[in-house]
C-alpha cells in the first residue's frame, strides 16, 4: 500500500492493555474495523455493515503510548459489498521507529435506511 494516508490514528492507552500489560489484540482488531468501516462508508456513501473479518495477523507488539495508524485499501467491490484490507503501523511514542503490528481483511455490505442491502454504486457508475 504505497503512498497512502491513514484512515485513523490513535494512541494506545492503559485501558487498551490485556492482563499481561500488552496491547490487547481485540483493540487492534476494532481499530482496523473502524478504519475499514470509515472507508467503506465513504466509498458507498452511506451505511456499511461489517459481515465478515478474516486473515488476522499480529506480527509485532506495540507498546503503551505508541501511536497506531490504520491504513486501508479496497481489494474488491461486489454489487452490494466492499472488501477492504487493513493494516496497523505503530510509531514509538518518543521517536520515529515504526513497525507493522496488525493486519486483516473486512467485508462490508452496504445498506439502505431500512437495513436492506443496496448497490455499492449507482447505476451507470463503474467500479474502481
Amino acid at each position: 500500500m504505497p503512498d497512502r494516508s491513514p484512515q485513523i490514528r490513535v494512541t494506545a492507552m492503559p485501558t487498551d492493555l490485556n492482563p499481561y500489560d500488552g496491547i490487547f489484540g481485540g483493540w487492534l482488531m476494532s481499530q482496523m474495523a473502524l478504519g475499514a468501516g470509515s472507508l467503506a462508508s465513504r466509498v458507498g456513501q452511506g451505511r456499511a455493515n461489517v459481515v465478515a473479518a478474516s486473515d488476522f495477523a499480529f506480527p509485532a507488539a506495540m507498546a503503551l503510548g505508541d501511536e497506531l495508524s490504520i491504513y486501508c485499501e479496497i481489494v474488491r467491490e461486489g454489487n452490494t459489498s466492499i472488501t477492504i484490507s487493513a493494516e496497523g503501523i505503530s510509531r514509538e511514542r518518543n521517536g520515529e521507529a515504526t513497525q507493522l503490528v496488525c493486519k486483516g481483511t473486512f467485508v462490508f455490505v452496504l445498506a439502505d435506511d431500512e437495513g436492506n442491502p443496496r448497490p455499492v454504486r449507482a447505476v451507470g457508475e463503474g467500479a474502481t
